[in-house]
Parts: C-alpha cells; sequence; structure tokens
C-alpha cells in the first residue's frame, strides 16, 4: 500500500477492515462505521481503487435502482495477514521424503514455465526482463531493475513472498532461479537471497544467449 500523509493510513486502514469485517458496503454504511460525511468516504475510496485495493459493485435491491456497494478486491485482501506458509511447511513435513519434495519444486517449475514463457516469446532481452518485473511485481516481490553500460541487469527483489518456506527448504530459491534462466535464455546468478539473511533478493542477470538453462525444467 502507497505511503499516506497525516491521518489518511489510520482511516483507510479503517475502511479496508470494515470492508473485511462486514463484506459488501455503501458509502453511507462506511461512514456511519467509520464516522466520516459520504464525501469523505468517496474521496478515501477513489484513491482506494485507484491503487486495486477495493471496487465498486451493483447490489440489485427489491425496488428501486441497484445499490452501489464497495468491496476488496484480491490485492485489498492480501493486505491482510495470511499463514499459507505455515499450511505448506506442516505439509511438506508430513512428505518426510526429499527426492518427493524436490520433485514437487520441480513440478512447481514447470507450470510456471509453462505459464510465463509464451509472455516472453519474440521479445529481446532487454522486454524480456521488463517481462519477468512485471510478472514478480505481480507476484508481490516488489522488484526494482538496474541496466548497466555492459547490457548486463541486476534486479532486486526486496519482498519474497515465499520467504518462510524458502528458507527450510532451499529447492524454492534453487526452481525460482531456474525458471529465471528459462524464460531470459541468458545466464542468472543470485547474489543475495532474503531467506539466507540477505536484506533483498539479488540478480546478476547476464547480456549473452545461454542455450542450456531451458532444459533443466522443460525435460521429463
Amino acid at each position: 500500500m502507497k505511503a499516506m500523509r497525516g491521518e489518511e493510513p489510520t482511516t483507510r486502514r479503517r475502511i479496508l477492515n470494515a470492508l473485511k469485517r462486514h463484506g459488501k458496503m455503501s458509502a453511507s454504511a462506511l461512514a456511519n462505521e467509520i464516522g466520516l460525511t459520504e464525501m469523505g468516504i468517496r474521496r478515501h475510496m477513489y484513491g482506494l481503487e485507484k491503487e486495486g485495493y477495493v471496487e465498486i459493485e451493483s447490489v440489485r435491491q427489491a425496488m428501486g435502482r441497484p445499490l452501489h456497494a464497495y468491496a476488496l478486491t484480491a490485492s485489498g485482501d492480501e493486505l491482510f495477514p495470511k499463514n499459507y506458509h505455515l499450511l505448506t511447511l506442516d505439509l511438506l513435513s508430513e512428505l518426510e521424503d526429499e527426492q518427493f519434495i524436490d520433485a514437487m519444486f520441480e513440478g512447481r517449475g514447470k507450470k510456471l514455465l509453462n505459464r510465463y514463457a509464451p509472455r516472453m516469446e519474440g521479445k529481446a532481452l532487454a522486454k524480456r526482463v521488463e517481462e519477468l518485473a512485471a510478472i514478480q511485481n505481480a507476484g508481490g516481490y516488489m522488484v526494482e531493475l538496474e541496466r548497466h553500460s555492459d547490457r548486463s541487469y541486476t534486479m532486486h527483489e526486496y519482498n519474497c513472498p515465499i520467504a518462510q518456506v524458502a528458507g527450510v527448504y532451499q529447492q524454492a530459491c534453487s526452481c525460482e532461479l531456474e525458471l529465471f534462466r528459462s524464460l531470459l535464455q541468458v545466464p542468472v546468478e543470485r547474489t543475495e537471497c532474503l531467506a539466507k539473511g540477505g536484506g533483498k533478493c539479488s540478480y546478476v542477470i547476464d547480456g549473452q544467449p545461454h542455450t542450456q538453462v531451458k532444459k533443466k525444467l522443460t525435460d521429463a
């Protein structure tokens, strides 16, 4: 969520909390809940809608026009704490078979490659790198790109949604690295890792063709 001045963070958080508790709410209902005017609510909702955290939905009524109500989007819901990693760790710990766990992560890597490879087709390296950054940003990784004079890149990820899992199962980091190499088709090396105590995950992306990396994820 973007930084906000004054009392906006508190007010917006209260609005988001109300939508989380009650589901769809009209501007009037939110105004009563938060203690603002409807105009004040709509001003905050405009910003939240623009940032992708809320959406407007039409609610049919028995009589009259449909009522316009606000609801959390999937991005808005993700602002609330989740413990998915605990479930994942519990399930993985039940397997107790290292080879099976390896196969699971490799299978996930293949699925991600099949999902994203079409977005790379026919694009120059610069566009593939930008596409990868967009993919990772959509996944919540908070990506920053640096382009260097030798046509190489450094990609920094300041958030890792799977850090808790990767801290226990290094296969998660290994499969991600192989995925990047396969999508970009150039050498990629990780120089810093959040799951290993780093302040961020950093990847150095070479500008030279690398034709051997795709085989690891595509071969059965």
